[in-house]
C-alpha cells in the first residue's frame, strides 16, 4: 500500500447531537468524540448545546490573535485552569497577565542558556538505560506497554536535563499511574461541566485526585530540595530557575512556585513528548514502508556509528515523519480560553464565559488548510511542496508569544529517540487494529498500546 494513501486511526466524525450522545454512552472523557463533523470544516462555530456557549476557532490569523490576546480578555478557560491546579499550581502553563509576564520573563532564560549540544549528551544516556531495558525484553520476547516505555524514556531525558540526574527507579511508574487518575478524573469533570455548569463555576475534585496530585508534587519536591541545599553544584535548567530573580522586585520563586514551574517543565515536558513519540512508533511499526526510508536515512547519514549531534540536521525524513505525527496528533489537543467580556469573533457575537475553543486536533485535519488532511504523509513537508501549506495551520507548540519554550529541545529529542530505537528494534504491535486516539489533557492511545520489541535482525 502506498504510505501516502495511509489514514491513522481516528474517530468518526458525526453530526453535533450524536457526538454529545456518543460521548454520554461511552463515558470514557474523550473530547475527541465530542467533535461534530462540522468542526473540521468551519473557520468558526459554535459546538452544539451547553449551558455555556464553545465556539470554535479554526481561521489561523484569528488564532493567533486570539493567542496573542493583546487586550487581555481571553486568558486561560477556567475549566482547565481550576482542574490543573492542584497539580501545578498558579504556573506559567496556566496564568495570564501580569502573573505570566512576570513568570515567562523569570523562566524564558533557562531555556535560552541551554546548549542544545549538552541537552543532547544527557538524551543520549537516558537512551542508553532504555536500550538496556528493551534488549532485556527482546531477550525473552516479553511484551511491553509502548506508552509506558516513552513516558519513562522523555521522563528521564527531563530529569537528566532538568535536574542532572537519571530517573530514580520507581518515580516513572508512579507518575505516569498518578498522571493517568489526574487526567482521566480532570476529564470527568471538565466534560461534566462543559454541557452542564455556567462559566466561572468552582472546579472540585475528588480525594483520589488530590492525593494523586500530592504525590506527583512530593516526587519533584524531592528533585528540587537538593538544587535548593547546593544549588552551586548543578549546572541545569533547573539551578537556573532557581537562580531567576524578578527583574522588577528581585525576588526569587518560593519552594511551592519552583515545584510549579518545574513541574510545568517535567509533566509537560515529558508528557507531550511521550505521546507524540508513542503515536510516532505505532505508526513506524505499522507502516513498513515508512520504517524502511527511516532506517535507510539514518544508515545513510550515521553509518554504523553512534547518533551524534552532527547528524540531527541531516535525517530530513525523519524529521518531515516527526512532523507529520505531530500534525495529526498534536500533543496538546485543545487549547481552550474564556471570554473575560463580549465581543465579536469572526462574525458571532460572543458574550462573557463564552469559551472559545482553539483546537490544533481540528485545525491540523482541516479541509480547508490541507491537502488530504486525514492522509500520514510526511512528504507534504519537502520544500517543493511548501505552496501546499498554510501559514499558521500547523501549531503543535502552539504560537506567537505562548509558544512552546522547549519546541527546539522537543523536537531533537523526538529525533534522536526514533533513530536510535528504530535502527535498533523492530516492535510487533498487538491488536494494532483496535489502537484509538482520545484526549483529555494530551492525545494518547484510549488504551495503552502493547508491543513485542525485537532486536533488528542484520
Amino acid at each position: 500500500m502506498n504510505v501516502h494513501a495511509y489514514i491513522p486511526p481516528r474517530p468518526a466524525p458525526l453530526p453535533a447531537t450524536l457526538s454529545l450522545l456518543r460521548v454520554i454512552w461511552q463515558r470514557e472523557g474523550d473530547l475527541l468524540t465530542l467533535l461534530p463533523a462540522n468542526a473540521y470544516r468551519v473557520e468558526a462555530g459554535w459546538l452544539g448545546w451547553s449551558r455555556r456557549s464553545i465556539l470554535i476557532v479554526n481561521e489561523p490569523a484569528t488564532v493567533r490573535h486570539l493567542l496573542a490576546d493583546p487586550d487581555g480578555i481571553f486568558p486561560k478557560n477556567d475549566l482547565m485552569t481550576g482542574a490543573v491546579e492542584p497539580l501545578i499550581g498558579d504556573s506559567i502553563f496556566v496564568s495570564s497577565g501580569a502573573t505570566w509576564r512576570r513568570q515567562r520573563r523569570m523562566v524564558a532564560p533557562a531555556f535560552g542558556s541551554l546548549h542544545l549540544a549538552k541537552a543532547f549528551a544527557a538524551m543520549d544516556e537516558a537512551v542508553d538505560a532504555r536500550e538496556a531495558a528493551l534488549d532485556a525484553a527482546a531477550a525473552v520476547g516479553e511484551t511491553v506497554s509502548l506508552d509506558l516505555t516513552m513516558s519513562w524514556l522523555t521522563a528521564d531525558v527531563i530529569c537528566r536535563t532538568v535536574f542532572s540526574a537519571p530517573l530514580a527507579p520507581g518515580v516513572a511508574e508512579d507518575v505516569y499511574d498518578d498522571f493517568k487518575v489526574f487526567e482521566r478524573s480532570a476529564a470527568h469533570v471538565e466534560l461534566k461541566r462543559l454541557i452542564l455548569s455556567p462559566a466561572f463555576d468552582d472546579i472540585p475534585q475528588h480525594p483520589h485526585v488530590l492525593e494523586a496530585c500530592a504525590r506527583i508534587r512530593r516526587h519533584l519536591g524531592a528533585m528540587v530540595d537538593p538544587h535548593l541545599a547546593d544549588g552551586a553544584a548543578f549546572d541545569d535548567i533547573a539551578s537556573a530557575v532557581i537562580a531567576a530573580r524578578d527583574p522588577e522586585t528581585g525576588s526569587p520563586f518560593t519552594r511551592e512556585e519552583l515545584i510549579d514551574q518545574l513541574g510545568v517543565f517535567f509533566l509537560a515536558g515529558h508528557e507531550t513528548s511521550a505521546s507524540a513519540l508513542t503515536w510516532a512508533f505505532f505508526i513506524a511499526a505499522t507502516r513498513p514502508e515508512a520504517l524502511a526510508r527511516i532506517r535507510e536515512e539514518v544508515d545513510a547519514v550515521c553509518g554504523d556509528g553512534p547518533v551524534e549531534f552532527e547528524h540531527m540536521p541531516r535525517l530530513t525524513y525523519l524529521k518531515n515523519f516527526f512532523r507529520e505525527v505531530l500534525r495529526l496528533y498534536p500533543p496538546i489537543t485543545f487549547i481552550p480560553r474564556v471570554a473575560l467580556k463580549g465581543t465579536e469573533i469572526l462574525g458571532h457575537k460572543v458574550k462573557r464565559g463564552t469559551m472559545v475553543m482553539i483546537a490544533p486536533w481540528t485545525i491540523h485535519r482541516h479541509r480547508l488548510y490541507w491537502e488530504a488532511p486525514e492522509t500520514f504523509d510526511p512528504d507534504r513537508w519537502l520544500p517543493e511542496r511548501a505552496g501546499e501549506l498554510t501559514k499558521d495551520a500547523y501549531i503543535p507548540f502552539g504560537i506567537g508569544p505562548r509558544v512552546c519554550v522547549g519546541a527546539a529541545f522537543a523536537s531533537m529529542e523526538a529525533a534522536l529517540i526514533l533513530a536510535r530505537l528504530l535502527r535498533r528494534y523492530d516492535f510487533d504491535v498487538q491488536d494494532a487494529d483496535a489502537v484509538r486516539p482520545a484526549a483529555r489533557l494530551t492525545t494518547r492511545p484510549g488504551a495503552p498500546v502493547m508491543v513485542t520489541p525485537r532486536r533488528r535482525a542484520g
